[in-house]
């Protein structure tokens, strides 16, 4: 997924209200920039970060830069957009990228199932069970080439574990899709000290069938794109 205009260097000075980011661009002008991401953002949002913005020129927003990744330097960055994942998943399984799910051929995102939830993606193809996918963008590193998910509590997601087993229960395919938003980890495990209701319903999930998938990306200035498998 490559972004729709070319990105910007700044230095985060403040995060604040979770959606509002105050920047200093290179040349010292001061800007407000919008934050995709109501996470708490750990060890992401610490004053005089380097970050990258995107510049927009759209009548419609109030806001003319939105915050997209972190730079962490040496070639490695975080993409802090929590709306990047999806647009940049369903770009592979329409081009049939995750080995798992190339057989499936229709995807359709946002589709309503559950208790009033939307999976984010649901996959079908004739003769084959459907596929409900759930996708969690993981930001979170607290230790070297290790990413933890979550990042703060989050009942939402609890609850969309215990949708997915039981749509595994009744004969579906369940995945949960963990997409690694940031190039320094190699490593991926569950943050069971900041929310262990949601490792519990992981251990259910798996219990019931749900399949856990795992992926990394390449992230540049240009574009998000899905990488390898953890």
């Amino acid at each position: 997924m490559r972004f729709q205009t070319p990105l910007v260097p700044a230095t985060l000075i403040r995060r604040y209200k979770r959606f509002l980011a105050d920047c200093r661009l290179q040349d010292g002008q001061e800007v407000t920039a919008h934050c995709a991401n109501p996470g708490s953002m750990m060890g992401l949002a610490d004053p005089g970060t380097k970050i990258w913005l995107e510049p927009n020129d759209d009548p419609k927003k109030k806001l003319k830069y939105g915050w997209r990744l972190v730079d962490h330097g040496g070639g490695h960055f975080t993409g802090v957009d929590t709306s990047v994942p999806n647009k940049a998943l369903r770009v592979a399984f329409e081009a049939g990228e995750i080995a798992e799910l190339a057989a499936y051929e229709t995807v359709r995102p946002e589709v309503k199932y559950g208790q009033n939830s939307r999976i984010d993606f649901l996959l079908t193809q004739a003769g084959l069970p459907d596929a409900y996918v759930e996708v969690k963008s993981v930001t979170l590193s607290r230790q070297p080439g290790l990413a933890e998910f979550p990042d703060s509590v989050t009942a939402r997601g609890t609850k969309h574990l215990q949708e997915l087993a039981a749509m595994a229960e009744t004969g579906h395919r369940a995945i949960m899709l963990y997409l690694i938003q940031r190039t320094d980890c190699a490593r991926f495990a569950l943050a069971a000290d900041i929310d262990p209701a949601y490792a519990a319903a992981f251990e259910q999930a798996q219990k019931a069938g749900v399949e856990i998938l795992i992926r990394r990306t390449r992230i540049t200035p240009a574009e998000i794109t899905v990488g390898d498998a953890l």
